[in-house]
C-alpha cells in the first residue's frame, strides 16, 4: 500500500529519495520496460521474483504457493522495489552468500550493522540503539531462530503498531550484487540478524523503498513502543551530564543529529550534517588531571568519526588515560564508527536529540530508576460527533475528554505540593498508509470539583494548564510536564472540526503516580460516552460481517468482486440505507476490490477486506452525516464537505469532474457511489505520493507506469 513521504522543514535527519539517490545509490537505468513503483508492481513483480526462485504455483489458479522446489519459505507478498529488479541484482539466500550463514554471531551488538544503498540511517540508529537493551532486542528478533536446527527459510520479527507487538514473517532471500548485500549487512559476513531485521521492517512499511527517508523517533516507536520526542540540544538543561544520565538510566534510546548543513556532507571535525547517530552512553572517565565526562556515539555506516578532541585514531587527550581504563569504556582505535566526545563538543556538534522513553516493564537490568508507567486510552474524532477541532473554534468541547488523577510521588510526601512529571503522546493512526496528515494538539485542563467531564461553559472560563505549543501534522505529539498532584482533563483535538479518524493517547507517568480511565460521567454529560457512531444503525455488527464474508466468500476465502457485490448488497439491505443497495453496481465493486488488492490478483482475503470494511465504516458514518435530509443521497454542494470530513480536499475543477462522472442524473451522489468515489480518490491520491517522494507536488511517469496507474484500478 502506498505511503505518503514526508520532508522536515526545520530538520532533515529526514532522507529524500531524490536527494539521497544522488549520494547514496547508482543511477537507476532508464528503462521503462523494467521500473515499476512498489505499488504498481503487483502481478508481474510476483511473476518475476517466482521465476528468480523457481516456485511453483497451482495449476487451477494460478496462485502463488509458499514453498519453493526444496520446501523452504517464500514470501511472495514482500513489496520488490524498482531498485531490486535491475539488472545485476539477484535475491539469493544467505546459505548461498556464505558457507555456514548464522543468525547472531557472539551477541547482537551496536556494532552489527553497516548501512547499505539505502538512505535509511534513521531506522538504523534506531537498531543501533535497541541493541542496546536486551530484553526489549529479544522481543523484537524473537530467540531461538538460525540457520541449522529447524531451518525453513522463514525469520519472524516483532514491531509495535498501535498499542500491541504484530509478527512479521519474512523468508530470508536478500537483494545482492556480486553475491554483496546492497543494503544493510554486518561486518561479520556470516551474520544476517540486522539485514533481515531490515527486511521485515521494510514489508512493514511497504517495502525497501518506503525505507528510503523517514524520522528516527517514528522507527523508534515501532521497535520499541516507547514514547519519542524531539529536543533541541541547546534548550536542554546545563547539567547535561546529568540529565543524559537520568534518561540512560531510564533505559531511554537517544538518537542526535546535526541538521545545519548539506546532506550527508561532513563538517570540518568529520560530523556529518542531516545524518542520524545514535547516542549509546555516558561515562565519566578517569584522567591524570581529572575527570572528564564523554558521550559515546555510533555512526550507523559502520565508519566516518569524529576528528575532533577523544577522537579515536588522532585524540591526544586518551594519552592521559590509563589501559585500564579505556579497557573499562570498551575504546578501540580503528575507523568502526563508534567513538567518544566530550559532552561540552556534543553540545556544539549536534543540534536535536530524539528520546524515546521506554514503557513499564523495559528497562535495562540494573536500572537505577524505574521506567514509566504507562496508561494508553484509543480514541476516534468522528464528524459532527467528536471532532470539535481547535480550542480556538466554538465545537472545542465535542473533543473526546480523558480525565485522569496524578497522586503523589512517594519520594515527594515531605513536599506536598511537589510536582509530578509526566509525557503524554498523541498518535493517529494508519497515518502514513491513509496518506492524511492531521495537524494535532494536546490540552490539559483542570477537572471541574464535582465532575469528570469539562462542558462548554467550563471550557469558556477555564484556561490549559499545559498545552502544546502549536497543531502539527507529525504522527504522533509528544507534550512533556510537570504538575501538582490533583485530577486533570487531557482534550486531544485536530486544527480543523469534522476530520474523521483514529487516535492512540498514552500517558506515561512515574512510578508512585495513579493514572486511571475517565468514569463514565451521568446522563446530562453523556458526550463524553462512547458515541454511537451512525455506521452503527445502517450496517452489520463484527460478528455479523464476519459471518457474511464466510457465507459470501469462496472455498478458498478469498472475496472477488461477485462475491463484495452479494455480501455489500446483504449488509445495506438490514439498516437505515436500506434500499441503496439498488444503487451498488457490479463495476463499484470490481473497484473497491481492486483498489485494496496489493498483489495485483483482483480478490481479497479476510485482512485485506476488514481493512475495506473499516474504511466503509468510516465513510457510512460521514455520509449519514452529511446527507441531512435522509433521502440515502447527498446533494452536490454536500459532496466537498463530505470529502473534506474524509481527509480529502479538492477544489473546484476536481469537483465539476466529480459533477460530470460520479454523479446520478439528478446530480446527487448515492450512497455506493460515495464509497466509490472517496475509495477512488485516496488511492489515486495514495499513488500521487507513492510516487512524489520528496513532496514536489508533481511526478514523472513511465509509459507503462501510466497504463498500469490508468487502467487497474
Amino acid at each position: 500500500m502506498g505511503r505518503k513521504h514526508r520532508r522536515c522543514n526545520s530538520c532533515s535527519m529526514l532522507k529524500s529519495a531524490s536527494v539521497s539517490s544522488e549520494s547514496s545509490l547508482p543511477p537507476l537505468e532508464d528503462d521503462v520496460e523494467s521500473v515499476c513503483s512498489d505499488e504498481l508492481l503487483g502481478s508481474q513483480s510476483r511473476r518475476w521474483l517466482a521465476d528468480a526462485v523457481n516456485r511453483d504455483t497451482f495449476p487451477d489458479s494460478g496462485a502463488v504457493l509458499t514453498l519453493d522446489r526444496e520446501g523452504l519459505f517464500v514470501d511472495y507478498q514482500f513489496p520488490v522495489g524498482e531498485l531490486e529488479m535491475q539488472s545485476g541484482v539477484r535475491w539469493k539466500r544467505p546459505k548461498e552468500l556464505c558457507p555456514s550463514p548464522q543468525f547472531i554471531v557472539n551477541g547482537a551488538t551496536r556494532l552489527d550493522i553497516c548501512q547499505g544503498k539505502l538512505s535509511d540511517c534513521w531506522l538504523l540508529s534506531a537498531i543501533a540503539s535497541l541493541s542496546m537493551n536486551q530484553s526489549l532486542l529479544n522481543k523484537v528478533v524473537p530467540l531461538g531462530q538460525s540457520f541449522r536446527e529447524g531451518y525453513n527459510g522463514s525469520f519472524v520479527f516483532r514491531f509495535w503498531q498501535y498499542g500491541q507487538w504484530e509478527e512479521v514473517t519474512i523468508d530470508d532471500y536478500l537483494p545482492t550484487v556480486d553475491n554483496n548485500l546492497i543494503y544493510l549487512s554486518s561486518p561479520e559476513k556470516n551474520e544476517f540478524w540486522s539485514c533481515l531485521l531490515e527486511k521485515a521492517y521494510a514489508k512493514l512499511k511497504g517495502g525497501y523503498r518506503a525505507l528510503d527517508m523517514g524520522f528516527p523517533h517514528e522507527a523508534m516507536v515501532d521497535i520499541t513502543g516507547g514514547v519519542t520526542e524531539v529536543l533541541t540540544i541547546s534548550m536542554l538543561p546545563k547539567d547535561l551530564p546529568a540529565f543524559l544520565r537520568y534518561l540512560l538510566a531510564k533505559g531511554a534510546l537517544i538518537n542526535c543529529a546535526n541538521c545545519q548543513g548539506p546532506l550527508e556532507k561532513r563538517n570540518e571535525l568529520g560530523i556529518m550534517f542531516r545524518h542520524a547517530y545514535s547516542l549509546t552512553a555516558l561515562e565519566k572517565v578517569k584522567t591524570t588531571y581529572g575527570t572528564e565526562d564523554l558521550v559515546r556515539i555510533l555512526n550507523p555506516w559502520g565508519n566516518t568519526e569524529w576528528h575532533g578532541p577523544w577522537s579515536d585514531l588522532n585524540g591526544p587527550e586518551w594519552n592521559a588515560v590509563s589501559v585500564e581504563e579505556q579497557k573499562r569504556l570498551g575504546r578501540v582505535s580503528r575507523d568502526d564508527g563508534e567513538f567518544w566526545m566530550s559532552v561540552s563538543d556534543f553540545r556544539q556538534q549536534f543540534e536535536i536529540m530524539e528520546v524515546c522513553h521506554l514503557t513499564e516493564g523495559l528497562s535495562k537490568q540494573g536500572a537505577n530508576v524505574q521506567p514509566w508507567h504507562c496508561v494508553m486510552h484509543h480514541g476516534n474524532w468522528v464528524p459532527s460527533i467528536t471532532a470539535g477541532g481547535s480550542s480556538q473554534g466554538g465545537w472545542f468541547w465535542q473533543n473526546p475528554q480523558f480525565y485522569f488523577v496524578l497522586s503523589e510521588v512517594k519520594s515527594s510526601k515531605v513536599d506536598p505540593q511537589s510536582a509530578c512529571s509526566f509525557v503524554l503522546a498523541l498518535m493517529q493512526k494508519q497515518q502514513r498508509r491513509s496518506g492524511i496528515n492531521f495537524s494535532m494538539a494536546l490540552h490539559v485542563y483542570p477537572a471541574h470539583p464535582k465532575n469528570t467531564y469539562l462542558s462548554p461553559e467550563d471550557l469558556r472560563a477555564l484556561q490549559p494548564v499545559l498545552c502544546s505549543p502549536q497543531y502539527t501534522s507529525h504522527r504522533e505529539v509528544v507534550l512533556r510536564g510537570s504538575l501538582p498532584a490533583g485530577h486533570y482533563i487531557i482534550i486531544p483535538s485536530t486544527a480543523e472540526p469534522n476530520q474523521e479518524g483514529s487516535f492512540l493517547l498514552r500517558v506515561l507517568t512515574e512510578q508512585g503516580s495513579a493514572v486511571r480511565p475517565a468514569p463514565r460521567p451521568t446522563q446530562d454529560l453523556s458526550t463524553v460516552q462512547e458515541p454511537s457512531y451512525p455506521h452503527q444503525t445502517a450496517l452489520p455488527s463484527p460478528k455479523s460481517i464476519r459471518l457474511l464474508f464466510e457465507k459470501h466468500s469462496n472455498k478458498k476465502g478469498v472475496c472477488k468482486p461477485v462475491h463484495l457485490h452479494s455480501l455489500l448488497t446483504e449488509a445495506i439491505q438490514g439498516g437505515v440505507l436500506a434500499g441503496s443497495e439498488k444503487n451498488l453496481a457490479l463495476e463499484h465493486c470490481k473497484s473497491l476490490v481492486v483498489l485494496m488488492d496489493n498483489q495485483g490478483i483482483a480478490q481479497l482475503t479476510w485482512p485485506e477486506f476488514q481493512s475495506l470494511w473499516d474504511k466503509i465504516k468510516r465513510w457510512t458514518d460521514i455520509f449519514l452525516v452529511f446527507d441531512k435530509d435522509k433521502t440515502q443521497r447527498l446533494e452536490y454542494q454536500e459532496v466537498a464537505p463530505a470529502l473534506k470530513a474524509a481527509g480529502i480536499r479538492v477544489d473546484d475543477l476536481v469537483m465539476q469532474l466529480v459533477g460530470l462522472r460520479y454523479t446520478e442524473p439528478d446530480m446527487t451522489i448515492s450512497y455506493p457511489g460515495f464509497l466509490y468515489l472517496v475509495m477512488k480518490l485516496e488511492s489515486m491520491i495514495q499513488k500521487f505520493q507513492a510516487y512524489d517522494m520528496v513532496g514536489m507536488g508533481n511526478i514523472t511517469v513511465s509509459y507503462r507506469q501510466w497504463l498500469h496507474m490508468t487502467m487497474y484500478n
